[in-house]
């Protein structure tokens, strides 16, 4: 697990900018630094060994020199490839993946994408082609960014890489703002910084040095193409039960020792109960000192009943609050997702004994675990007997009416899925940000912004197309980034052996039926852990992870750092103050949900620590030197 960054040099830009991007990523590899530099090239590699500690060193190059590669994850599968490289008579110097990376390119080019499994980013600058060639992970685990403005290109794991190159001119990409007061998060290749891209999951690029071009191309593509309609619940829970049983294994390949995340529910549970079955692992599960939203009764008895060691972690108010600003930089984006920085404190506590850990994510997207999904029963039934038109009319009546029992649901009845589903206004919906944003004009419908990805699957079942939304936006843009930002901001590794290439194809062939009814979610994931762990466990409701961040919010000293943020300069120049503590003052009411207050509280922190240029703050080197 590693960090790096590159640029195509420029006149003005000093050789030693290289080495001071990779130190800005340094957190993701402080075990070893090198870097490769020629007249077209500058690159740099932060390690964290894992995997064959002694040889893993990088830059690496292919037989001819030609090719130099920076790689950044794990290929779970690389053993295998390097017998078939090994077959058609390639070499090998060391034991690392990374090598099977080089070689399999130079066998094969960007056919090699096709037979990895794992999670990755890795570029490979090719000097007889002039060409940077970059990748990322089927499912978004790894990042990859990347900096084109038609003259500056430059490459990272992280967007603050670029922030110590000269040539990175640093603008906010003030048109997004809506989009992510919607869904918290930028669900495209676009990011909050104009020029700034995402390496989507599933794709690569090619910057081509000479033209000063970059293309793109989908390399994979989850999909719902190949659904049987004839398995049972028994059938796919017995199968779930040895891909789960076979990704953990493969996941669990290190010379260093690997620990296991462990909250209440169902799936770290599953996770942790499979790896125990291989070797003794340690778990490590995070709380609070009020029990009611702490989880750590339910995981220290579940480690004991299968003999586990479990370390729990408590954080406090202070914690959560002091650790926003830095939470930012680590972020690179606004994420206002509360559970984010619950995972950075769990992931500095178990860094302090393993290197590498386990987590369960991905479960809910793949086997359908959210309670949301169930929604789709009671819209399908009104959509199938009730006209269209009397669907519209009746909203139309029910939005001019005060609130009522039934109100919300006659005014979504009446609209598609791809303006429906609660993901598209997930904190705040087209009328709400007319009154939040200073400049309404700014307002774009989020439905319209994202209806592509229903258009994908219109011609399956909503509940799939709910699944499938979330797959493609909520997993690697929310889910997998604060993951991979929290570990790695503690320099530990965090391994998702349920969002891999094996379990999702098979969750692409599960019916509806043996995912989700009306009487739960995750049906046959649930049914195949019933068999492996105890009845409270595998049938646990779905909590989250929960946390008492709203009532936090309430209390004197954190209200206070909120209405200052809420009336501050950044606040002035982006939002409408008397519409931001109007929603406080209902939060503290208990009216308005949490999400209202921190979606935008942290874009002022982020914007603050990004672009202090613009503030009375120096919260940027305040936050540089905490992490």
């Amino acid at each position: 697990m590693c960090g790096f960054c590159g640029y195509v040099n420029q006149k003005d830009v000093p050789n030693d900018t290289i080495s001071k991007m990779a130190d800005r990523i340094k957190h993701r590899g402080p075990d070893d630094e090198k870097y490769f530099q020629d007249d077209k090239v500058s690159m740099g590699f932060r390690r964290l060994s894992i995997i064959d500690l002694a040889h893993g060193g990088q830059p690496l190059y292919s037989k001819d020199k030609k090719k130099v590669l920076t790689f950044n994850g794990e290929i779970y599968n690389y053993q295998e490839i390097r017998k078939e490289l090994e077959d058609e008579g390639w070499e090998f110097e060391t034991d690392v993946d990374s090598e099977v990376l080089i070689r399999g390119y130079e066998a094969w080019g960007p056919a090699l994408l096709k037979k990895l499994r794992g999670m990755y980013a890795f570029v490979i600058y090719d000097s007889a082609k002039n060409e940077i060639f970059g990748a990322r992970d089927h499912f978004g685990i790894k990042p990859l960014y990347y900096y084109d403005d038609g003259d500056a290109f430059m490459y990272g794991s992280e967007i603050k890489a670029f922030l110590s190159n000269p040539a990175f001119k640093k603008e906010l990409n003030i048109d997004l703002l809506p989009i992510h007061l919607s869904f918290e998060f930028i669900p495209s290749a676009e990011t909050m910084f104009k020029n700034v891209y995402k390496v989507m999951p599933g794709t690569y690029f090619i910057h081509h040095i000479d033209e000063k071009t970059t293309e793109t191309h989908r390399y994979y593509k989850f999909n719902y193409d190949h659904i049987d309609q004839s398995q049972t619940v028994e059938e796919d829970a017995k199968k779930i039960e040895g891909i789960v049983k076979d990704s953990v294994k493969a996941h669990m390949i290190a010379d260093v020792e690997v620990g296991s995340f462990l909250s209440s529910g169902v799936d770290s549970s599953y996770v942790l109960n499979e790896a125990s079955k291989l070797k003794p692992i340690k778990s490590f599960s995070l709380g609070f000192d009020n029990s009611k939203y702490s989880e750590l009764s339910w995981s220290t008895d579940f480690a004991n009943q299968i003999g586990q060691q479990n370390t729990p972690i408590k954080i406090t108010d202070k914690d959560y609050f002091d650790f926003l600003p830095t939470m930012m930089y680590y972020m690179d984006e606004p994420l206002s997702n509360p559970s984010a920085i619950q995972l950075f404190y769990l992931a500095k506590g178990t860094r302090k004994n393993v290197k590498v850990a386990l987590s369960g994510e991905g479960a809910d997207e793949f086997f359908g675990g959210y309670n949301t999904y169930l929604e789709a029963i009671p819209f399908e039934r009104y959509q199938k007997y009730v006209p269209g038109f009397i669907r519209k009319a009746l909203a139309s009546i029910a939005v001019k009416l005060p609130r009522f029992h039934g109100r919300r649901f006659l005014i979504r009845g009446a609209q598609p899925l791809s303006e429906r589903y609660y993901r598209v206004n997930y904190v705040f919906n087209y009328d709400d940000r007319n009154k939040l944003l200073k400049d309404p004009s700014l307002n774009v419908d989020s439905g319209a912004y994202t209806k592509h990805i229903f258009d994908e699957v219109k011609d399956k079942d909503e509940m799939t197309q709910m699944q499938y939304f979330d797959i493609n936006t909520w997993l690697p843009f929310d889910i997998l980034q604060k993951a991979d930002r929290m570990s790695m901001a503690n320099s530990l590794e965090v391994r998702t052996p349920l969002v891999d290439k094996e379990v999702a194809e098979f969750a692409s062939t599960m019916p509806i039926k043996t995912r989700i009814n009306k009487e739960g979610t995750k049906i046959s994931l649930r049914k195949a852990a019933e068999r492996a762990l105890p009845d409270k466990v595998a049938m646990k409701e779905k909590l989250g992870f929960p946390s008492p961040i709203a009532s936090w919010i309430r209390e004197p000293e954190f209200h206070d750092r909120i209405v200052r943020a809420f009336t501050s300069d950044v606040a002035e120049k982006f939002f409408n103050t008397d519409e931001l503590l109007r929603i406080l003052k209902e939060h503290d009411e208990g009216k308005s949900s949490m999400q209202k207050i921190m979606t935008p509280y942290l874009f002022i922190l982020w914007y603050e620590v990004y672009f202090p240029e613009d503030t009375n703050a120096d919260t940027i080197n305040k936050v540089q030197l905490q992490a």
